[in-house]
């Protein structure tokens, strides 16, 4: 009589996010000691989607520089790859203590020996009255680049395009759209609208260089500007002025997922806290990592490096749990490059407070996106 199999622990990735996906890229080369000596892992993946869009790329591709396909990765044969199972839906809960996950559409919450979290954010304003009815948020970024080609398919010859949001996800997207809009031969008019000073995470060299690139570009800043109410063709402001808009696009800043805050694990400002192991601080089987979380030992500003650089980290500390190998630390780093988008084939990066602008950042910006897409493009192996 055979011995009974021993029990797989089932290990859920909640989410298709940068350090997910990484995770996914390098399972296939861990599995084996996952199963020698200890139990076989089931490993699944849910997504609202079927791909997940890397967010690097998303100025490029509203700008025309890419096209869709360049910029999402394909979650089913990544999962495939990974010997992984794919499951297409949205989570609406957790319950921590019968360790299932709520999937919108699915009679039966998931069960889960693991969990990881990686669903990134919103930039939905709920609370600005027409928002929902009438704007597009920038992301979810599968919504709003569906909406994008939607719009630049048959564009008015003058749009109005209004952008919610100063920082630098709205300053690329406002350059973004502006240059696209141009190329087709329309002639928009692009006015990104800040309830109070832009750029200000910017260090002084940047914001500097980044308004002179948005005066270059023609694009509007109104700072200091409160919007009171969205409808199908104007944001109304609340001084009592109405702007056209054609298209409203909302990028003021990450927002977390309402129903986080609801699960009973601790939030802060409504983002998961999570200790240096990525582990969540209330739930040591629940791990959270990317935009949806804060590292609660090391604040990090919303980046997808902090997403990458976890992901090794993520996948050492899963594995870890299944076969009882201590835990490791995430450090991240204090200070990270960044490659922001004008618009043309031209780039602005930043680091240390140092600032440098040019076609030639660009191409490098866009030889570091595609070499991290190649990974999941191309799927012979992978090493961490």
């Amino acid at each position: 009589m055979s011995a009974a199999p021993a029990y797989a622990p089932r290990v859920i990735l909640l989410g298709g996010g940068h350090a997910h996906a990484l995770v996914l890229r390098y399972w296939h080369a861990h599995a084996p000691g996952l199963r020698v000596p200890g139990p076989r892992v089931r490993l699944t993946v849910i997504n609202p989607k079927s791909t997940a869009p890397y967010s690097g790329m998303l100025p490029g591709y509203v700008a025309g520089h890419y096209q869709k396909p360049d910029l999402d990765i394909d979650l089913p044969a990544l999962a495939h790859f990974a010997g992984a199972e794919f499951i297409m839906g949205t989570a609406t809960g957790i319950d921590t203590a019968a360790k299932t996950v709520a999937i919108a559409g699915h009679p039966d919450p998931l069960p889960y020996d693991l969990l990881s979290i990686n669903i990134g954010v919103t930039s939905i304003l709920a609370d600005l009255p027409g928002f929902i009815a009438h704007a597009i948020p920038a992301r979810p970024l599968d919504r709003f680049a569906a909406r994008w080609a939607a719009f630049c398919a048959a564009p008015p010859a003058a749009p109005a395009i209004t952008v919610l949001g100063g920082g630098v996800a709205g300053v690329e997207l406002a350059m973004a759209t502006r240059y696209r809009l141009i190329r087709q031969g329309a002639k928009p008019i692009v006015t990104i609208l800040e309830r109070g000073a832009a750029l200000t995470t910017a260090p002084g060299a940047t914001r500097r260089r980044l308004c002179h690139a948005l005066d270059a570009a023609g694009v509007k800043l109104a700072e200091h500007t409160m919007p009171k109410r969205i409808s199908a063709d104007a944001v109304h402001l609340a001084s009592g002025k109405n702007l056209a808009s054609d298209l409203t696009i909302g990028a003021a800043g990450a927002r977390p997922h309402p129903w986080l805050s609801e699960t009973g694990l601790e939030t802060k400002t409504g983002f998961l806290s999570v200790t240096e192991t990525l582990q969540t601080t209330r739930d040591p089987a629940i791990y959270a990592v990317g935009d949806c979380a804060c590292l609660s030992h090391a604040p990090r500003p919303k980046a997808g490096v902090f997403a990458v650089r976890a992901a090794p980290i993520l996948m050492a500390n899963l594995k870890a749990a299944v076969t009882g190998d201590p835990q490791r630390p995430f450090h991240p780093q204090r200070d990270y490059l960044k490659l922001i988008s004008l618009g043309s084939k031209s780039a602005l990066g930043e680091k240390r407070g140092i600032a440098v602008c040019g076609r030639w950042v660009w191409y490098w910006k866009d030889r570091i996106d595609r070499r991290f897409m190649n990974q999941f493009h191309n799927l012979p192996g992978a090493r961490l």
